[in-house]
């Protein structure tokens, strides 16, 4: 059970973090520029909250299923779904707080292009969400 609750978890934060890169960013970069940041402000905060606490519980059903299942492909998935926290912390934090200190009711000619930064590291987030959830359905369906 804690296989297919891991592959469920894995799945929906590679459901949002999608989401987020084929329609939020697009649709949020076509904004003018202080709206731009007056939308990605609150949108960040929710979606870091929901995706930090979805990996979490991936991560730690992924490694139950190890632990009571084995499987290599239980642990990699575990590891892939946690590693947008150290690529968060590490790489795309500098850029959040930047973004997070800005005041959005001013002009802000940076926001931008650190927007479009943010979209792209993003992008690594999406990756290691679809990589955990392939790894947790190869698991879930070895013998």
């Amino acid at each position: 059970m804690s296989g297919l609750l891991a592959l469920t978890m894995a799945a929906v934060f590679a459901g949002a973090a999608i989401y987020v890169s084929v329609a939020e960013q697009p649709a949020r970069l076509r904004l003018d520029d202080r709206a731009l940041l007056q939308e990605w402000q609150p949108a960040y905060k929710r979606g870091a909250a929901m995706q930090a606490s979805i990996a979490i519980v991936a991560c730690v059903l992924g490694l139950t299923a190890w632990w009571q299942l084995g499987g290599l492909a239980f642990l990699v998935g575990a590891v892939l779904i946690i590693l947008p926290w150290p690529w968060t912390l590490l790489v795309m934090m500098p850029a959040n707080r930047v973004l997070e200190a800005l005041d959005a009711s001013a002009d802000n000619p940076h926001a931008r292009s650190l927007i479009v930064r943010w979209g792209n590291l993003h992008l690594m987030r999406v990756a290691f969400g679809v990589l955990a959830t392939i790894a947790f359905l190869w698991a879930t369906h070895q013998p």
